[in-house]
């Protein structure tokens, strides 16, 4: 299995509006971190749906270990 790539070593702090889908990058490559553009095609690596009912910050992954996918769960913090 490939190991993406490491676009930051913490989370990414976002505001998302209520009923907007969001893509999160899975592969590291995007240049809208923490978010898809679409640089996974042609790899292991599929984005990852991110939708809320209410606006709210949420805390998304930016090193791409997290076990809790879009979602930080302080992996960065082990590497």
């Amino acid at each position: 299995m490939a190991e993406p790539a490491m676009p930051r070593d913490n989370y990414y702090a976002v505001d998302l509006d209520p009923d907007k889908e969001y893509l999160w990058c899975a592969c590291g490559h995007s240049k809208s971190q923490p978010f898809c553009d679409g640089s996974h095609q042609g790899t292991e690596f599929q984005p990852k749906m991110v939708k809320v009912g209410e606006a709210m910050t949420l805390y998304l992954c930016g090193c791409k270990r997290t076990q809790d996918p879009p979602y930080c769960d302080g992996m960065h913090a082990l590497i």
